[in-house]
């Protein structure tokens, strides 16, 4: 690899010859090793849309020369844009602040806005202005958040959520016995379970939109430690303005700026919502997995679409291999949540500093549990499945069918008729006629088909 010399305060640094950043982004990717991963593609483009606010806000307000801002927000147009990724490529685990990444897309637009201006642009005194990294990089965390939870995982949601409720809708007759503690209980219908894990989605949305006010609170404008100082008078709401305008997304500047400097709870709050809506996902996959499990040894009440072999040794397995990739995920989705708990109590005075892995853990849940949902709601809850048959004779045979006889005979008979169903491998009718409480007069067939009617016992009474 061919380098050329950069300088920066603490003396010369080898960077590679087409790098579009300069010396500090060079001495970051030196210094930090670590795992690899860098900014995720959101969290770029945040910044980007930051430096673009900032340099048009500075304008404005007399800081910047109109020419040299206008190279700047042309120049973070083009990260934005998506082709620049290669140029940052710090590591997430680096300064808590996020000062490298700060510090890489002010080399990177200075880089570019030199070349369309034709004159220097510095990364510090121009593209840097009015900033610092200890507000423009927690701004930019949030920023990209906000826009992952509105434009991605809601919509991404709402289309699971649909799903669940056409099945609900079309499945509103079929009975099939209902199970507490995995032990059977009295009668449900598909239609009411899957009515369910809608509301579950649904909830888990409304959980998601009560957080993003607060997220979309930005500290932009207080710099170093909230005071915003090195500012000019208006520049918080002037840039927060524009940030707001050209991304179209409800961002505010931070009520209490200190509170926005020191601390990031209202990410912890987003990560929470994700948690919830992670454990709603586990219990409805687990649930689509027991009502699939077969085909002929287990519950077999539902038929999930069969997608690829599923055994290198047993020829014709098939497995629920989406809810098991979806339930992955919910895992890692509860691991970033523990992330983003802990990284949020990092907070000394002034400054969180664990930004960096909040941000990368939060895009990489919300990016994780929108793509999963999208695939679940087309790959597996579209082409489900019921086996009518099977989920009402399921119903049938379960001794908790016997729960309406005690309004007629009294809970200990119809606990004995319970028990002598499941002694005897018979129905809880025959049941109820092998012990005689027909031949004695204590209730009559017609009593008796009435009260063992499933799909009655799925209603309310009116």
């Amino acid at each position: 690899m061919e380098y050329r010399i950069e300088r920066d305060t603490m003396g010369e640094v080898q960077v590679p010859k087409n790098a579009l950043y300069a010396a500090q982004t060079q001495r970051a990717v030196e210094n930090f090793p670590i795992s690899g991963s860098t900014l995720e593609r959101a969290h770029i483009s945040a910044l980007a849309q930051i430096k673009k606010a900032a340099a048009l806000a500075n304008a404005q307000l007399g800081v910047l020369e109109k020419e040299i801002a206008n190279a700047i927000a042309k120049s973070a147009d083009e990260v934005i844009g998506g082709t620049l990724d290669e140029h940052f490529p710090v590591d997430v685990y680096q300064t808590g602040s996020g000062t490298s990444s700060n510090m890489n897309i002010n080399e990177v637009l200075a880089t570019l806005a030199t070349k369309h201006l034709g004159k220097t642009v510095h990364p510090n005194d121009h593209v840097n202005a009015s900033q610092s990294s200890n507000d423009v990089f927690p701004t930019s965390v949030h920023l990209a958040v906000t826009s992952a939870l509105i434009n991605d995982l809601i919509p991404a949601l709402d289309y699971l959520a649909k799903k669940l409720e056409v099945k609900a809708k079309s499945w509103a007759g079929v009975v099939k016995a209902g199970r507490t503690h995995l032990m059977d209980a009295t009668p449900v219908t598909l239609g009411q379970e899957f009515g369910g894990y809608a509301a579950q989605i649904r909830y888990g949305i409304e959980r998601i939109q009560s957080s993003i006010p607060r997220v979309a609170e930005v500290p932009l404008g207080g710099t170093a430690v909230g005071t915003g100082i090195n500012t000019p008078k208006g520049f918080p709401q002037a840039v927060i303005k524009l940030l707001a305008d050209q991304t179209r997304l409800p961002i505010t500047e931070a009520r209490d700026h200190f509170e926005a400097q020191g601390a990031r709870d209202a990410l912890v709050e987003a990560s929470g919502a994700l948690r919830v809506l992670a454990v709603s996902l586990t219990k409805i996959n687990n649930d689509l997995r027991w009502m699939g499990s077969g085909p002929n040894a287990g519950l077999g009440e539902l038929a999930i679409p069969d997608l690829q072999p599923g055994s290198s040794i047993m020829p014709g397995k098939v497995n629920p291999v989406v809810p098991e990739a979806v339930l992955m995920v919910c895992a890692r989705v509860i691991g970033n949540d523990q992330t983003v708990a802990w990284a949020g109590a990092s907070g000394n005075f002034e400054l969180n500093v664990a930004i960096p892995v909040m941000g990368n853990a939060l895009l990489e849940s919300i990016r994780l549990l929108a793509n999963s949902s999208k695939v679940l709601a087309d790959k597996t809850i579209e082409g489900l499945e019921v086996n009518t048959d099977r989920a009402r004779a399921l119903a049938e045979s379960s001794p908790a069918i016997v729960t309406p006889l005690n309004k007629v005979i009294g809970y200990e008979a119809a606990a004995k008729i319970a028990k002598h169903s499941v002694e005897k491998s018979i129905t809880v009718r025959e049941a109820v006629i092998d012990l005689g409480f027909v031949e004695r007069g204590e209730i009559t067939l017609e009593q008796l088909d009435a009260a063992l009617d499933v799909l009655s016992m799925t209603k309310p009474p009116k």
